[in-house]
């Protein structure tokens, strides 16, 4: 199962940075990959909430069902999945610095049927992912108002 993590500073305080991190709609701003991502329903959010991910990577495209798994003050989780894989995004997000937060973004990604044939090659794909995805968040994370 390919795993990367990434740990990384911003400016915004955490309470910014969940409650935008929490609407996985926000994915298209930060995730190099992600092509749309649409919430499926209405009201609040909150865990069971869940979107509609079109995302491309490497040149292929893929579509998840994400799912708001879990939040609290200082983690969000988000699970997506179709059928040949799921993916599992945790966010921790602590107070760092004169008001900042670290954010620490693991994504683990679990392979099903045929798919796990790919599996070592995905690990190196998702390394450059991931390096971008902390690039791209950094930078719209730090441009958000109020902090």
């Amino acid at each position: 199962m390919p795993s990367v993590s990434r740990t990384f500073t911003v400016t915004p305080s955490p309470s910014t940075v969940l409650d935008y991190l929490q609407d996985f709609s926000h994915a298209e701003e930060w995730d190099p990959g992600t092509e749309s991502c649409t919430r499926e329903g209405a009201g609040p959010i909150g865990v069971g909430t869940t979107w509609h991910n079109v995302s491309k990577i490497a040149g292929v495209t893929t579509e998840l069902t994400y799912t708001l798994k879990e939040v609290s003050h200082d983690r969000v989780v988000l699970v997506g999945e179709n059928d040949s894989a799921t993916s599992t995004d945790t966010i921790v997000v602590v107070a760092s610095g004169a008001g900042g937060s670290e954010i620490t973004y693991t994504a683990d990604l679990e392979m099903h049927g045929l798919a796990v044939l790919a599996a070592p090659a995905m690990k190196l794909v998702f390394e450059k992912v991931a390096t971008d995805t902390e690039k791209q968040m950094t930078e719209v994370l730090n441009r958000l108002p109020g902090h």
